[in-house]
């Protein structure tokens, strides 16, 4: 392996690099560091690589080992992160006035209500034990092999079967009852109240019909309507979409608002 060839593929998947990193830290400064630091360990290993697993693998499982005791230090979310962070928006000015600046701006000011739903999983899928929220990133997100989550996470493909398993269905509970989008009596409005905040002139409903989910929703099962929620945040590079920059100003602040709120509230 040269350095030619590792740099070659760094650059291939530093898109989904960055991308999982963030899903995983919720912070666009934490997951910009991760990556460079990645690459540079990455130079600095390269002559530790076997060839016993996919260089992609091999990096992420760096990259996983960089961000790890940072992760495990810090609290993780509560299921009704979108509630708090709502309510804090509510009384932050500044916030919706940022944010009504790059809707009308940014040619990343998009607001849909997919891009949303990828957004709220990202927040969401923070209050799961941090194995279970990586290895439901690298298998659902990321479609590694549950031998290639092994070898990233360091833990046994038993446990991460388990890991897998649990933290799916919680998260499929969580959806299904919080979400207002996929059930009527979910808790959670924040899809169809933001399109009404930045596309006043579009109807919630016309947004959702370009949605599988929406249509399905009366129809499928929980799982399959989370099976098809991953589908939807497979498909969008939170820093690449046509929303990239409207979101992760709301993520950044959905950041800030839980770390006071974890601090104020901790044991």
């Amino acid at each position: 392996m040269t350095k030619e060839e590792l740099t070659t593929t760094f650059e291939e998947i530093k898109g989904s690099l960055k991308s999982y990193i963030l899903r995983v830290t919720a912070s666009i400064q934490d997951a910009e560091d991760i990556v460079q630091d990645t690459y540079v360990k990455a130079l600095e290993k390269i002559d530790t690589f076997r060839g016993d697993s996919s260089l992609k693998t091999w990096i992420f499982a760096i990259s996983f080992n960089l961000a790890k005791d940072n992760l495990r230090v810090k609290k993780r979310w509560t299921e009704n992160v979108t509630d708090i962070c709502k309510e804090a928006a509510m009384s932050n000015r500044p916030f919706f006035q940022k944010a009504m600046e790059i809707r009308t701006t940014s040619p990343q000011g998009q607001f849909e209500i997919k891009e949303h739903i990828a957004f709220c999983f990202t927040c969401v899928s923070k209050s799961l034990p941090l194995e279970q929220h990586v290895c439901l990133l690298l298998k659902e997100v990321y479609e590694f092999k549950v031998k290639e989550i092994a070898r990233i996470t360091e833990i046994s493909e038993a446990m991460v079967k388990y890991y897998l398993h649990t933290g799916r269905s919680k998260m499929v509970d969580v959806f299904q009852g919080r979400c207002a989008l996929i059930h009527k009596e979910g808790v959670c409005h924040q899809c169809t109240e933001l399109n009404g905040i930045f596309n006043p002139q579009q109807k919630a409903e016309e947004e959702l019909v370009k949605i599988e989910m929406a249509r399905k929703a009366e129809s499928a099962d929980k799982e399959h309507l989370f099976d098809l929620r991953m589908n939807i945040v497979k498909g969008i590079d939170p820093f690449e979409s046509d929303a990239a920059e409207l979101q992760l100003h709301h993520l950044e602040h959905n950041r800030e608002v839980m770390e006071k709120y974890l601090e104020k509230n901790k044991d």
